[in-house]
């Protein structure tokens, strides 16, 4: 690309000088050229030619380094996922990044390589209510998957590891579906994830095998890519969610009713207190009232007899 670059400056600066050599000079006769002003233009244009070449040497350089970085970092992945133990390391840490992401925390969300009834150890358990659980598996073959894309124009091992590794999918299918990850009966869903840990590699099998995908949803295992992944962790977050508070409604309800049974008791009791105050209030109403007048009648009596007998004697009054 530089080299092209250059070519079509180095073609300009040409067509320029031809330009300059048989233009007219001011005042002067067609075909004359002005040497000084000739010599002059090219001088510029000679400095503007170092500076684009420079700048264009430059940026190859600058090119060729990130070409090489590329090529060597291209390089070290192709050797780390040459190995089976390193290509699993990688698909578990793709599958921790989108459990972190989905907001899901190690011990409460999900469990590590936690042994089933069955004596098999899925990868991941995802921890539902109810004591439900998920199983996940992060064990993706993709041998032949890299196979077929270093292939490069051979057509004949493209196919044949295309072919290959999608045998081995369906073979990695039919593994799960016999390791007891689906046991409704022990406390699981009805299914297994089986996690891809490219995007590229999901879309790669439903290009070339569009039918796999189904095939693995009859035999209960759902492939999930991180897009994937992520988008069944937020519905699965979301039903936990709900089902807590709908465990916690319930216990609202719970002591909503025992309130209203202590309110019920309350209202009783306070009603007993009302009719007491009322009874009480009724009796000093007959005594300040009835009784009061009755005993001043007899005691207004005495006292006009006393009157009677003593005129001088300060007369009785009754006690307050």
């Amino acid at each position: 690309m530089g080299l092209l670059l250059l070519g079509v400056a180095l073609g300009a600066a040409a067509a320029v000088v031809v330009a300059l050599v048989v233009r007219r000079p001011p005042g002067g006769r067609e075909g004359a050229p002005d040497v000084r002003a000739v010599r002059e233009d090219v001088a510029r244009l000679q400095e503007s030619l170092a500076r684009t070449t420079g700048e264009l040497r430059a940026q190859l350089a600058s090119h060729g380094e990130q070409t090489a970085v590329l090529t060597a970092t291209a390089g070290a992945l192709r050797q780390v996922l040459a190995s089976p133990k390193a290509r699993g390391q990688w698909g578990e840490r793709m599958a921790d990044d989108v459990l972190r992401l989905a907001g899901l925390a190690e011990g409460v969300s999900y469990v590590k390589q936690r042994a089933t009834r069955h004596g098999t150890v899925p990868d991941v358990t995802f921890l539902l209510p109810a004591g439900q659980v998920l199983h996940m598996d992060v064990k993706f073959p993709i041998d032949n998957y890299v196979r077929c894309t270093e292939a490069g124009d051979d057509v004949v091992t493209a196919d044949a590891a295309r072919v290959a590794f999608l045998r081995d999918v369906r073979a990695r299918v039919r593994e799960l579906t016999g390791r007891g990850y689906v046991d409704p009966a022990g406390g699981t869903l009805d299914y297994v994830l089986l996690f891809l840990p490219n995007e590229s590699i999901y879309a790669f099998v439903h290009e070339h095998d569009p039918a796999l995908l189904d095939d693995a949803l009859r035999q209960k295992v759902v492939l999930c890519s991180p897009l994937t992944l992520y988008a069944v962790l937020a519905v699965v977050r979301q039903a936990a969610e709900a089902a807590a508070l709908e465990r916690t409604s319930g216990e609202v309800l719970e002591v909503l009713g025992s309130f209203g049974q202590e309110w019920h008791r309350f209202c009783d009791a306070l009603d007993k207190v009302g009719r007491s105050v009322d009874a009480m209030e009724r009796a000093y109403g007959e005594l300040a009232g009835t009784r009061r007048r009755a005993l001043e009648r007899p005691l207004s009596r005495v006292e006009e007899l006393r009157r009677s007998r003593s005129p001088g004697q300060a007369p009785l009054r009754a006690v307050e």
